[in-house]
């Protein structure tokens, strides 16, 4: 299995709105400065923060999946089906842009933190398909505790969140000294960004990683792995599994 640590300054930087928007972009797109593009479906990932209110105005998607997930503040939504909606801290929007579709969005602080995740389903299928956006509140998501590690599964088992694209993805809080087990499958991979705290990944070898670091763990065979918290302070990681294929092709039209 390898384990490959990103630091900041190998990710991404972005803003919008006059800067009132501002994003850390583990995944960006080709000419943002990001070392990782792309990990099979997962295309782009952005940790977006704006200190009072930030608007990005309306503008279209097609074939790919979207999801906002907030950590805190509200996430304003408005789209071309006739949508407005408002998800506040834990909730999460899921637009499934299909055969097209404009939105709007708008983030609200003070203070207001979230990310913006797109994965690729397979074009052909998904181009043909109505788009739809839906929501979830904090509460509809499964959470489970034991021996200092809290795990909240976005997608996955029993999670109501349903995409085309091949994902699962969790935000796992970890006590001081805390550890947490994962198996990875055969050709699959897990991206993993630590939004607080510090700690190691452990695998064949152990990695130690910062806050804000951004990790890839790949497993050419079902491979398992560790990651434990250090004993100075908690640590928060929001973690996507995805398969490691090749044969995604990008719509030319995000």
């Amino acid at each position: 299995m390898g384990i490959t640590i990103y630091t900041p300054q190998d990710q991404a930087r972005g803003a919008f709105d006059g800067g009132k928007i501002t994003e850390q972009k583990p995944i960006g797109f080709s000419g943002e400065g990001s070392v990782v593009k792309r990990i099979g479906p997962l295309f782009y990932w952005a940790w977006a923060r704006a200190d009072q209110e930030g608007y990005i105005p309306l503008h279209p998607h097609q074939a790919f999946e979207i999801i906002t997930y907030v950590i805190q503040g509200q996430a304003e939504h408005g789209d071309s089906l006739g949508t407005k909606s408002v998800v506040g801290p834990g909730g999460v929007q899921v637009m499934q842009t299909g055969s097209g579709v404009s939105h709007e969005e708008r983030f609200i602080g003070p203070d207001m933190e979230g990310f913006q995740i797109w994965f690729e389903p397979f074009i052909q299928e998904s181009i043909k398909l109505p788009p739809q956006y839906n929501q979830y509140d904090a509460s509809a998501f499964p959470l489970l505790e034991h021996d200092g590690v809290q795990v909240k599964t976005i997608i996955g088992q029993d999670s109501p969140v349903e995409l085309t694209a091949d994902a699962q993805m969790w935000d796992v809080l970890l006590s001081r000294n805390a550890v947490l087990e994962h198996t990875i499958p055969n050709g699959y991979a897990v991206a993993a960004l630590s939004l607080q705290g510090s700690g190691s990944w452990i695998g064949e070898t152990e990695v130690p990683f910062q806050e804000r670091d951004f990790a890839v763990l790949d497993a050419e065979t079902e491979q398992r792995y560790q990651v434990k918290a250090n004993s100075d302070q908690d640590v928060r990681l929001l973690l996507i599994q995805i398969p490691l294929r090749t044969d995604y092709k990008l719509y030319p039209k995000w």
